[in-house]
């Protein structure tokens, strides 16, 4: 059971949603909408995942939607706020039009998860994007999962590992 306490309110409504979307020129997953709409901004408890290179990784927080993040004080992880400083970092062609990578959730140390649109604007695959590894027009990534349904199901927690 996630701990609702650290969701990020008040909660976006499907309109916001869909708002978003089409700011974004992208079509978000109905896993992620429906995941968002009810978590925004959650710490979860199972905040743990590897990926190929067998390393373990930790989700410090996931990202939010708010209507307006300057009136709210954990506003610093709207999507928004996250994505527009680092958005030449997070594309690769300068000239596409919407979101190529969108980050959704922030690990520990600086990387973020994202969803990866660079094939299309429906049914983004999951990635790790390395900050440090990146340079304008030319993002770190590494593949995660092929939906963000897959990605919720890798997760586990310290105590997954205990009771093992």
């Amino acid at each position: 059971m996630e701990d609702i306490r650290t969701v990020i309110l008040p909660l976006p409504s499907i309109e916001l949603v869909k708002e978003k979307e089409e700011e974004w020129c992208i079509e978000l997953p109905n896993s992620f909408k429906e995941f968002i709409i009810r978590y925004n901004g959650i710490i979860p408890k199972k905040n743990l995942f590897k990926i190929s290179d067998n390393k373990e990784y930790v989700i410090e927080r996931f990202l939010c939607i708010l209507d307006d993040f300057e009136e709210n004080s954990l506003g610093m992880y709207d999507i928004d706020v996250i994505w527009s400083p680092i958005l030449e970092i997070l594309s690769v062609d300068p000239d596409s039009v919407g979101v190529e990578l969108l980050p959704v959730a922030t690990l520990f140390g600086g990387d973020f998860i994202c969803l990866d649109y660079r094939e299309g604007t429906q049914n983004p695959k999951v990635c790790y994007w390395k900050r440090e590894d990146s340079y304008e027009w030319h993002p770190s990534v590494e593949f995660v999962s092929e939906t963000f349904e897959d990605f919720l199901g890798m997760l586990y927690s310290e105590d997954d590992i205990a009771n093992s």
